[in-house]
């Protein structure tokens, strides 16, 4: 795939009033989507998108900027106002439209904001078809006739869709009745949903992180800081607290202890309950993913994959493997037999299903899996120099490796925003994976 301009691996990104992430930028972009829909559409008649955003202030100049611009090209829009990103992807899908744009920087502060789009099967946007958009975004603004305008209208009742939808991923047979939950929502697109789906499911929710004012997004709460969640359970006596981020496609959560579980111990849980009802073909991780999940997984029987960093990559690498389960340390959590992306608030209950089921505490779901002690320093990369030809660093990657002698492993990788070099180790003793750092970090990487 060619170099791109405006497209990263999650959409378009960056601070509101930059180059891109502004009101002129988003109007193009809306008019260069709807003329490369259009052309795809033509055969079936307008096409039509749906809109959703987080709870930033910067929201509503994009929300406007892309519904004008779509218009223009002969696009019909329905806005769902603040819904989570997965809402958007299963909205997309559900009212069988030709594609979805979520407006959201998911975990970032409220100084940056996103637009990302969905297929209409509520999945990524082929590589072709962002390409062309893309290629359209500089072109001359256009506008067609007034008879061909496209037409906007707010859709009143996404919010209870999808809430519904959500209720629907949790077995029939089952209820959270008995449980007392703290629910975070990060100030974030899920305020008004996440609580109400554990509530109607018979839970006791304390809701914190629900009041957003457009500038506190993420503000010390969330799945980015769980540490208030942590102190929020302890000090109400609840069993479980869940935390999402901005846009609820990510998942932390604690128990009744205050321990925090990340997404590799929750992806955990998930697959080994799936297990119990079936056989799981295979999990995805990425390049981050803890290397005590990998060995679980080995002794379980359970082929392994790693892809690199970010849920887009893990999407594809479990449609290319035909798996249904994967997901991030960082809490990006895909059940394809559930959704078709991440999702926080259904992950949740796939986990809460697994407790259900097991009859158990997520201390006990969890036992098995050793999470393995993470070392890592960033060290400068000079212009110019190769690390990947290294020979200094490949010999002492290579010690580290024989020192480690399977019971850990070596990860370095470079930064995709600063001239870093990542150098990660991970080992069965704290002790030993620091050492390892040791020796990588003491390579001379100024010259080759």
């Amino acid at each position: 795939m060619s170099q791109r301009k405006y497209f990263g691996t999650d959409g378009i990104r960056g601070e509101v009033g930059g180059s891109v992430i502004n009101a002129e930028f988003a109007l193009r972009l809306g008019y260069a989507a709807g003329r490369v829909l259009g052309a795809q559409t033509a055969s079936r008649g307008r096409p039509k998108v749906l809109i959703g955003k987080d709870t930033r202030i910067s929201g509503y100049m994009l929300e406007s900027a892309l519904e004008a611009g779509l218009s223009a090209a002969g696009v019909d829009v329905l806005l769902a106002g603040p819904v989570p990103t997965p809402a958007v992807a299963y909205l997309t899908r559900a009212l069988r439209l030709d594609a979805g744009i979520v407006i959201s920087a998911s975990h970032n502060p409220y100084q940056d904001n996103g637009i990302k789009f969905f297929s209409s099967q509520g999945m990524k946007l082929p590589d072709s078809v962002e390409a062309a958009i893309e290629a359209a975004i500089d072109d001359p603004l256009g506008c067609v006739s007034s008879a061909a305008l496209g037409k906007a209208r707010r859709i009143g009742d996404a919010a209870g869709r999808y809430i519904e939808f959500c209720k629907s991923t949790f077995p029939n047979e089952l209820d959270l009745s008995g449980l007392k939950l703290v629910v975070d929502a990060a100030h974030g697109a899920a305020y008004q949903i996440a609580p109400y789906v554990f509530r109607e499911l018979g839970a006791e929710v304390h809701a914190i992180g629900c009041e957003p004012d457009g500038l506190n997004i993420n503000e010390g709460v969330g799945a980015l800081h769980p540490e208030n969640l942590a102190a929020q359970v302890k000090a109400r006596g609840a069993h479980l607290g869940i935390a999402l981020d901005g846009d609820a496609d990510r998942l932390q959560m604690v128990d009744g202890d205050g321990r925090l579980y990340n997404g590799d111990e929750l992806l955990y849980v998930i697959v080994r309950e799936r297990m119990s009802r079936g056989t799981v073909d295979g999990v995805v991780g990425t390049l981050m993913t803890n290397f005590g999940f990998e060995k679980r997984m080995a002794e379980l029987g359970v082929d392994f994959h790693r892809a690199n960093v970010g849920d887009r990559y893990v999407l594809e690498a479990m449609m290319e493997r035909g798996w249904l389960y994967g997901g991030e340390s960082s809490g990006h959590l895909l059940c394809l037999d559930c959704h078709s992306t991440g999702d926080g608030i259904i992950a949740a209950l796939q986990v809460m299903t697994a407790l259900r089921r097991m009859d158990c505490t997520l201390a006990q779901a969890a036992e098995g899996l050793r999470m393995y002690p993470q070392v890592m320093v960033n060290v400068p990369l000079q212009p110019g120099v190769d690390w990947k030809s290294h020979a200094g660093l490949k010999d002492a990657t290579r010690q580290v490796e024989q020192m480690l002698d399977g019971r850990g492993r070596v990860l370095i990788r470079a930064s995709g925003t600063e001239p870093k070099l990542r150098l990660m180790v991970e080992a069965e003793a704290h002790d030993l994976a620091q050492q390892g750092v040791e020796q990588l970090v003491a390579v001379n990487l100024t010259t080759q």
